[in-house]
């Protein structure tokens, strides 16, 4: 194994060309580059082999054979054309630069004398008349006064690297009550998402390269744009926080790997890495499309954070198949040990009721549709969370950390019933309630619980465990008639 701290000159090449834009069209060729480099730098060259790298870089299945697919040779071709060409142009001033011999696969460093000499120092001025040496004391101040400002200078620049490295605005401090939402990629201004969320340019980063797929269609969130920018490479981020307890969410959609993307082959197995957190590993093992599929938004969540002794969060995202990646960031207030309550209604917009609770417009939802519902609901003290409905066949897929929860659904019947659209009464609509594919509920009823139409229910499950995946899958299945949910809440129970 090579020791830490090793290869400085030669890490720091790699970043640099993976920050240089040259690979953003060709993230395979990135890849490969990351791949390859990150076997010599652990010393394990001997593993840079043909088929080692089309089964854990190109994420082709166990049974490849090199004999009969040219993959990794064509696309080491096309990575030595990338760098010649670089090298030739913009690079020609690197003083270390990057190099895979034809035949091979093993990186070569060169050290070069290409890189522009300093140009030589003026002639020194005649020296001034000598003055009477200070005193003693004065130099003792002087000397002291120079520490103080190295110190400080020091200090400084180990919070605020240089802008290639590590970008920060001013603002983006996050208050004890306030949130803070990176988009990661985004250069310059703020999106603001569909929910009213403002998410903040890339910033607080160090490392890595961007690759940007705008217009690319992502499943499973009405904000697309978040999962339209990724990082990739060896990168980290050190966000400055308040003290606090705060919830983290990070999002991921893997637009590489998997049908109809970049790389054009691969699926489960084609990409993993784990996430630190402040310097713990909070995954071992996150591959983006086993757990959600491709193209697919999935999102990690982490309750009971906190900021480090030096009042940052500090991500760190550790290679095990290909590179990293990552698209957002968002860090918002949380209360100890527990994920503060999600509420969701059926409408297009948030909404607070009566008792000051806030509930986010319709979301982590597919299948179905909604309606505005106008009737008087009976039997509530919230009618406001019944303006809206969702019906048909419906999923939820909330993600949540590892726990036990309570989930609350608030229905009404409005369709059903003597006098209703629908004509009818107990028994006309009837559908199955499951989480994570267990079945809490089968034939409900929402007619017959309530008593008639327009008076509402609620119905809560307790105990829920999320998937392996960190989610809870809601779902409501249509046995007569269509399902439908005007509000949901979802409640910890962790001790």
């Amino acid at each position: 194994m090579v020791a830490a701290g090793e290869f400085a000159a030669e890490k720091a090449e790699l970043e640099h060309l993976l920050a240089t834009g040259i690979f953003e069209r060709s993230p395979g060729l990135a890849q490969l580059l990351t791949y390859v480099c990150g076997k010599y730098f652990h010393g394990t060259s001997g593993e840079i082999k043909e088929y080692n790298i089309a089964v854990e870089a190109l994420g082709r299945p166990p049974d490849f054979d090199q004999k009969r697919d040219s993959i990794v040779r064509v696309q080491f071709h096309r990575l030595r054309d990338r760098l010649n060409d670089y090298y030739q142009t913009e690079g020609s001033s690197r003083t270390v630069r990057i190099e895979i011999p034809q035949g091979q696969y093993v990186p070569h460093f060169v050290l070069t004398t290409r890189a522009t000499a300093p140009p030589p120092a003026p002639a020194a001025p005649p020296a001034p008349a000598a003055t009477p040496a200070a005193p003693p004391w004065k130099m003792l101040l002087t000397i002291a006064a120079s520490i103080v400002i190295i110190g400080a200078c020091i200090w400084i620049a180990r919070r605020t690297p240089s802008t290639a490295q590590r970008q920060a605005t001013p603002g983006g401090v996050v208050a004890g009550a306030d949130s803070i939402r990176i988009l990661v990629g985004l250069e310059e201004g703020a999106f603001t998402d569909g929910f009213g969320n403002v998410w903040q340019s890339d910033r607080f980063f160090e490392g890595g390269s961007v690759v940007k797929l705008p217009g690319k269609a992502i499943f499973g969130t009405r904000d697309p744009r978040l999962y339209q920018s990724r990082r990739q490479g060896a990168f980290r981020y050190d966000i400055p926080v308040a003290p606090g307890i705060y919830e983290l969410r990070l999002h991921f959609a893997e637009t590489m790997f998997g049908e109809d993307n970049t790389a054009g082959y691969g699926g489960e197995g084609s990409r993993a890495f784990g996430v630190q957190l402040n310097g713990v590993t909070v995954i071992n093992r996150l591959d983006v499309v086993g757990e959600a599929g491709a193209s697919v938004a999935h999102v990690k969540v982490f309750k009971d954070v906190s900021p480090a002794a030096d009042g940052e969060l500090h991500l760190s995202f550790l290679p095990l198949v290909t590179m990293p990646f990552l698209n957002a960031i968002e860090i918002t207030p949380g209360t100890p040990a527990k994920l503060r309550p999600i509420r969701i209604v059926a409408q297009p917009r948030a909404l607070t009721d009566g008792g000051g609770n806030t509930w986010s417009p319709d979301r982590y939802a597919s299948g179905g549709q909604m309606v505005k519902r106008s009737d008087a609901v009976a039997d509530t003290a919230r009618p406001e969370l019944y303006a809206g409905e969702r019906f048909g066949n419906l999923t939820y897929t909330i993600p949540v950390p590892p726990g036990r929860y309570a989930i609350s659904l608030y229905m009404a019947e409005r369709w059903i019933g003597p006098q209703m659209p629908g004509g009818g009464g107990a028994g006309s609509r009837l559908f199955d309630i499951l989480c994570n594919g267990i079945a809490l509920a089968r034939d409900f009823d929402i007619f017959a619980r309530a008593g008639g139409p327009n008076r509402a229910v609620v119905h809560t499950f307790h105990g829920l465990l999320p998937d392996h995946q960190g989610r809870l899958v809601l779902s409501l299945l249509p046995a007569k008639n269509f399902a439908l949910v005007n509000a949901l809440e979802v409640i910890d129970e962790s001790q």
